[in-house]
């Protein structure tokens, strides 16, 4: 379960960071996803330097810890606060193995294209799409209805390029949608199986878990309250439906007399409303088969009161 204060996003955030990523292939595709995403690129002393910036410190150190493991790089890491939003962005800094990280992750910053040296398979597709949501991903809490999952991007040509990703994956079921927001373009989705299943995708297993508990166990609840909600509207509708069968009744005992009623079933079941306005028509059916020793179905009780109905109408004329 989520931590007190720690938004579902975290959770998946975090356990992401938390996994150990056997396939050196899928941790280059996800950092490729990352830095595509997340970085930006500065000059400084004849240096290119990549800086890359994170609000959350366990995502930070995770990328810091595996760049400068699988380049052997000196990435630096350092942290600023951001004036009265008390948050802090922690900064990763690449400047000497920078343009070879770019060359071996085969990032371009202008095109919007993803490298099919880098997803190759559906492990690495993966792998990218644990690094895209790393970098700038975000998903609603299970405990709400409005189920939604994003990655905000700054180019649209290449919104278009990773929601195509998803469907590169084998059997995946995810169909992305691509909209702008201000200066951002998004691609997102509201289905919660096909939020379930690309947090099994990406490797989210433990927060997969928690977000389908959570939502089964409100589905339920939300199916009992329909249920208890059209039980009573059902109650509501035969009482009303029994006390206007009861008023045609008596008004045809003064004007007939129900014991002058031709037809048995008419007359027994007569008497069986006037003693029950609430009796349901199944219920009236079993009563009435008790007491002329012969099966009576609730489709018969509906056309015997529509009979007693046309009765009533004669005689009230």
């Amino acid at each position: 379960m989520a931590k007190e204060g720690i938004s579902f996003t975290q959770v998946v955030k975090e356990e992401l960071v938390n996994n150990s990523y056997e396939s050196s292939d899928r941790l280059r595709a996800l950092l490729s996803a990352y830095i595509r995403i997340n970085a930006t690129i500065s000059f400084s002393n004849k240096k290119t330097h990549l800086i890359l910036k994170s609000e959350n410190g366990k995502t930070a150190k995770f990328i810091y810890t595996t760049i400068n493991s699988i380049y052997g790089a000196t990435a630096h890491m350092s942290y600023m606060d951001k004036g009265n939003t008390k948050k802090t962005y922690y900064i990763i800094d690449i400047d000497e193995a920078s343009e070879a990280i770019v060359e071996d992750l085969d990032i371009s910053f202008l095109e919007g294209k993803i490298s099919k040296n880098i997803v190759k398979n559906d492990d690495t597709i993966s792998g990218y799409l644990a690094g895209a949501f790393l970098a700038s991903g975000s998903v609603n809490s299970p405990t709400t209805s409005n189920y939604h999952l994003e990655i905000s991007l700054t180019s649209e040509n290449y919104a278009k390029w990773l929601s195509k990703l998803f469907g590169k994956y084998k059997n995946s079921n995810i169909e992305p949608k691509v909209t702008k927001r201000r200066e951002q373009y998004i691609v997102y989705f509201k289905k919660s199986d096909q939020i379930a299943n690309f947090l099994i995708m990406i490797g989210a297993v433990s927060a997969c878990m928690e977000f389908e508990n959570i939502r089964v166990d409100r589905d339920f609840a939300n199916s009992a309250n329909r249920l208890a909600n059209s039980d009573m509207a059902n109650m509501r509708k035969t009482i009303t439906a029994g006390k206007r069968q009861q008023e045609e009744i008596r008004l045809i005992d003064e004007k007939l007399g129900i014991k002058n009623i031709p037809n048995l079933k008419e007359r027994e079941l007569a008497y069986l409303r006037l003693e029950n306005e609430s009796w349901s028509l199944q219920e009236l059916a079993g009563l009435l088969s008790e007491k002329l020793g012969k099966t009576v179905t609730k489709s018969n009780i509906n056309h015997l009161f529509i009979a007693l109905h046309d009765l009533y109408t004669r005689l009230n004329k």
